[in-house]
C-alpha cells in the first residue's frame, strides 16, 4: 500500500489534476509537466461516461473538460463528440497507461467523481499492477468502501469538506468559503477522527484552511497522514507545513523550490 506520510523529512509533492496552473487540468499534457517538475503523485478526477469508458474529469460541466471552449454537460455526449470539443480529453486507461510507460515511479491519487462502476476503476488499476501505487479519495462513504472491497490494497482517503461544485475555485465565492470554514476550524479535530472511522479510510485529504496542529495530531492518532489541499500560495504551504501535514496538493508545483521543500 502507497506510503503517504513524510519522506525523510520532507512533505509529499502532489500535483493537482496534474500541474493545472501549468497545463490544462487533468490532461497527459498537464501530467508530464507536474512529472518534469519532479512530483511524487499525481492527482486526477474520474468521471463515468453512460455507455462509453471512464474519463478523466472534475464534474459534469463541458466548460471544464473543453477548458472554456463549450458549455453544457458531459455525460450527454460520447467520447467522440467529447473529443472535437476536448482534444486533450484522456480516457482513464490511457492516463494509466502514462503512470506504466512514462511514470513508473510517481504515485497515483484518484479523486472520485463517480458512485458507479468502481470495480471496472479497481479493475483498471489491478490489471496494470498499479494498485499499491494508488490512492482514491472521496467524500461519498459507500466509493470508499466499494473500492476497498474491490481492491484491498488500494490506499482509500476521506476528503473533507466536499467541494461539490468548485466554489474554491470561484474568486467571488472565497470569502463565504473562508469564513465557513474558519468556523470550521476549530471543532474539526473533534470530529474529523470519527468521518475517518466511518470512512475505513487510512488517510485524510484536508482543505488547507483546516489544516492545524490540532487537525494534524486527531488524524495521525489513527495512523492516517494527512494531505492538504488545494495550496497554492508559499504563506499556505509554509503554514500546513508547520501544522505537520504530510503532503501538499497543489496546482503549481514550482511552489515547492520557491521554499526549498
Amino acid at each position: 500500500m502507497i506510503d503517504l506520510t513524510r519522506r525523510d523529512g520532507g512533505v509529499l509533492r502532489i500535483g493537482h489534476r496534474g500541474a493545472a496552473l501549468l497545463a490544462p487540468e487533468n490532461t497527459l499534457r498537464s501530467f508530464r509537466e507536474a512529472v518534469a517538475y519532479g512530483v511524487d503523485l499525481v492527482e486526477f478526477d474520474v468521471l463515468d461516461l453512460p455507455g462509453g469508458p471512464l474519463v478523466l474529469a472534475h464534474s459534469d460541466r463541458l466548460e471544464e473538460v473543453s477548458h472554456g471552449a463549450a458549455s453544457g454537460p458531459v455525460r450527454g455526449r460520447s467520447l467522440a463528440e467529447l473529443r472535437e470539443l476536448a482534444p486533450e480529453l484522456p480516457t482513464l486507461d490511457e492516463a494509466l497507461d502514462f503512470f506504466v510507460a512514462e511514470a513508473p515511479e510517481v504515485g497515483l491519487h484518484v479523486d472520485l467523481k463517480l458512485t458507479t462502476r468502481l470495480d471496472e476503476l479497481a479493475e483498471a488499476l489491478r490489471r496494470r499492477g498499479l494498485e499499491r501505487r494508488t490512492v482514491v479519495s472521496s467524500f461519498h462513504v459507500p466509493s470508499l468502501h466499494a473500492v476497498a472491497r474491490e481492491a484491498p490494497a488500494i490506499r482509500v482517503g476521506f476528503t473533507y469538506p466536499e467541494d461539490r461544485y468548485g466554489v474554491s475555485r470561484r474568486p467571488v465565492l472565497r470569502p463565504v468559503l473562508r469564513a465557513g470554514l474558519v468556523s470550521l476550524r476549530a471543532a474539526a479535530p473533534r470530529f474529523l477522527p470519527r468521518l475517518i472511522r466511518r470512512a475505513g479510510a487510512s488517510a485524510l485529504m484536508l482543505q488547507h484552511a483546516l489544516v492545524t496542529p490540532r487537525s494534524v495530531a486527531a488524524a495521525h492518532g489513527l495512523g492516517a497522514p494527512v494531505l492538504a489541499w488545494t495550496v497554492d500560495e508559499a504563506a499556505d504551504l509554509e503554514r500546513v507545513l508547520r501544522a505537520g501535514a504530510d503532503g501538499v496538493i497543489t496546482n503549481d508545483p514550482r511552489i515547492f523550490a520557491a521554499i526549498g521543500t
